[in-house]
């Protein structure tokens, strides 16, 4: 990439039919965790209309209540108007729920099995996973879907504060940045696209979304005159949700990790146990980058990690900080071994995740959040000084 671009990211709102599917996921394997740690969680929503089917392969101890758990969760999102085709106590919930494959389990268990190499729990299936981090915010994250996010957000609050009647659960917003010499210099565009009721104008939805929400939440400094908004441009925005769109569980990858400037291994995170290193070593990933760059090790770093399903460590770690690093990768990535674990069984005790945690995790990005570092440990830079003692 040129030293000179423009890169756009995107986030959705709570209300977006792929985030209700990605939340009420979630709310499962969170209902699963809190009554029984232990549980094997693979839970997809897909939600169509005044449809809801809940289906996956769950293993667990819990008593649960599928339907209450998926009303509950949409309406918290705040699908309860009165004119709403998907309405939280309206909605037909259908449950395609099975247990976890015996041939799946025995690679995951900790425990010898015919044809298995070790005794050790192994990754839940094979695949790759990426974890990224830069300085080019707080939180080491790309600006471009930090600003995104943060545009969701306010919207969210807004909303749910109910400051603003009109304003509805489906969302959507874009941020472009203008780059030079790699760094953030300009916002050239902010599209907003937000739901609304249907007596709500044009006029007063655009005078509102640029005046209260991005010119309150954006970078000053970064807006000018040239900077385009975008707002509602259909001009209309009444029938949104499931009930415009299908929504299914995983399909926000992007949104979900670092908007395309980190890349992504195509496993998707929500409504999975972290026995599942689609989940859990994305996690871990963010964590070791995170780490390198507080360091001070490098200015923008990125980790991969690839598994077999069953063995419990990777069959390959590589680090790549493309340039930035102020040692060679190859001594980030022999001291990133020498400091981290990366077997399934390590990741989930390092990082603490055998807990109900994962509803904080599904909107607004998995990666980023800082307040709340007791849930997510991922975005802790505790390991900082350890690295950089590794490092020869």
């Amino acid at each position: 990439m040129s030293k000179n671009y423009i890169f756009s990211s995107e986030s959705v709102g709570e209300g977006h039919p792929d985030k209700v599917c990605d939340t009420i996921s979630d709310a499962v394997l969170d209902a699963c965790l809190t009554q029984d740690p232990r549980s094997r969680v693979a839970c997809e929503t897909y939600a169509k209309c005044n449809l809801v089917v809940v289906g996956g392969e769950i293993t667990t101890k819990a008593k649960l209540d599928f339907n209450a758990i998926a009303r509950q969760a949409i309406r918290e999102i705040g699908y309860t108007h009165d004119d709403d085709v998907f309405h939280a106590d309206k909605v037909l919930i259908m449950n395609a729920i099975t247990s976890q494959s015996p041939d799946i389990a025995q690679g995951v268990d900790a425990r010898s099995a015919v044809g298995k190499e070790t005794a050790e729990q192994g990754a839940g299936d094979q695949g790759l996973m990426f974890g990224y981090a830069c300085n080019e915010t707080p939180e080491l994250m790309p600006a471009p879907i930090m600003f995104a996010h943060q545009l969701g957000r306010e919207l969210t609050r807004i909303r749910k504060a109910g400051a603003v009647k009109w304003l509805r659960p489906d969302a959507k917003t874009q941020v472009s940045v203008q780059y030079v010499d790699d760094q953030p210099v300009r916002i050239t565009s902010v599209v907003v696209s937000t739901q609304h009721a249907a007596s709500a104008k044009h006029k007063t939805i655009k005078d509102f979304i640029i005046k209260d929400v991005i010119k309150k939440v954006l970078p000053s400094q970064l807006l000018d005159k040239k900077t385009q908004f975008l707002i509602n441009p259909t001009g209309r925005f009444v029938v949104g949700g499931p009930q415009g769109d299908t929504g299914l569980t995983g399909r926000k990858i992007i949104v979900d990790s670092y908007g395309g400037m980190g890349r992504h291994g195509g496993g998707a995170f929500s409504g999975k146990d972290p026995s599942k290193v689609d989940r859990s070593a994305a996690y871990m990933g963010r964590y070791v980058a995170k780490n390198i760059v507080a360091a001070g090790l490098a200015t923008s770093a990125e980790i991969q990690f690839a598994y077999a399903i069953g063995h419990p460590n990777p069959v390959s770690v590589c680090v790549n900080t493309f340039g930035t690093g102020k040692v060679s990768d190859e001594a980030i990535e022999k001291a990133v071994q020498d400091v981290f674990s990366f077997k399934p069984a390590d990741i989930i005790k390092q990082l603490n995740l055998l807990r109900p945690i994962y509803s904080k995790t599904t909107n607004y990005g998995h990666f980023g959040k800082v307040d709340d570092l007791d849930s997510i440990t991922w975005e802790k830079t505790d390991k900082a000084a350890a690295l950089k003692r590794a490092v020869k």
